[in-house]
């Protein structure tokens, strides 16, 4: 028991590593390509990595399960990938990884309100600091200054919303399948939506046979992330909810920021005083209403 609670945590710290940098990438990825074309060829790359694994299991899959399956490949990743995509044209990649961290929360809210959950009065408490932190970073401007609200932002929100689904539905309908199986067939039925999507309904196709080298290396960004952000990432996050619970494994969203922000420092990107405390009110919000939930699940 004890290893492998070790080995979730090790998990939980590569994955937290893979995810923190996804947003930098996505940044990288729209020098050269469109929102709509970063998000489906992230989902088109992915499913592409894992469709031997996919094509080997999917005779396996109960017919029953499908539905499940095709919720899990929207929830988990087609939807959240276009979303980001087109919130990183007016978000820089640091807030938006600090954004994401509220999965947890909304984790947490929809086993309230949906699944009938009961939980103690701190876990609110929690919620109502998460939420007012958010609501800082929406309407962040420059220097110390408070400005309207940034709707790109809330396309963020939207995606957390996306995983925090994807995590309860994952948990309580296919938690007794492996981790691989999960993730390369719910990528194979939303693949070829993204493929349609990417070649017939965008101008990826002229792009790339007559692209820059910018356009070449967006190219080479999005497919790296679709590869390793996507599918690898989804494999260690499913057999880390499998391990352990849903609120285990989206408490990785603690320390994607911290990856988040480093690789936007890094970039040059400019945050100011109101971004900090947004970021800081998600956290501590995010961590009572975590730590006061599993206290109160033991």
């Amino acid at each position: 028991m004890q290893k492998s609670s070790a080995l979730a945590w090790v998990l939980l710290f590569i994955l937290a590593f893979i995810w923190g940098s996804s947003f930098i990438l996505i940044k990288k990825g729209l020098i050269g390509l469109e929102p709509a074309e970063v998000g489906s060829l992230r989902i088109l790359s992915a499913s592409l990595f894992l469709l031997p694994s996919a094509l080997k299991r999917f005779s396996s899959i109960e017919k029953s399960k499908l539905p499940y399956f095709v919720s899990v490949g929207l929830l988990g990743s087609l939807v959240p990938a276009f979303l980001f995509a087109i919130a990183q044209t007016q978000l820089e990649s640091a807030i938006t990884g600090v954004l994401n961290g509220l999965v947890p929360i909304f984790t947490i809210l929809i086993a309230l309100i949906f699944l009938k959950q009961k939980q103690v009065g701190t876990v609110y408490i929690g919620v109502i600091i998460g939420f007012i932190g958010t609501a800082i970073l929406i309407t962040a401007g420059e220097g110390n200054s408070i400005n309207g609200i940034n709707a790109y932002a809330l396309l963020v929100v939207l995606a957390t919303i996306c995983y925090a689904s994807n995590l309860n539905l994952i948990k309580r309908k296919l938690n007794d399948l492996h981790a691989v199986t999960v993730t390369s067939v719910s990528l194979l039925l939303v693949g070829p939506i993204a493929a349609i999507y990417l070649f017939g309904f965008t101008g990826f196709y002229h792009k790339i046979s007559t692209g820059t080298e910018a356009i070449g290396i967006s190219t080479f960004y999005i497919s790296l992330l679709g590869v390793l952000g996507t599918a690898i990432a989804l494999i260690i996050f499913n057999k880390i909810l499998q391990m352990k619970d849903a609120l285990f494994a989206s408490s990785v969203t603690y320390i994607i920021p911290i990856f988040a922000v480093g690789w936007g420092v890094l970039d040059g990107e400019r945050l100011y005083l109101m971004h900090y405390i947004g970021m800081i009110a998600v956290g501590i919000g995010v961590y009572i209403a975590n730590t006061n939930r599993a206290a109160h699940k033991k």
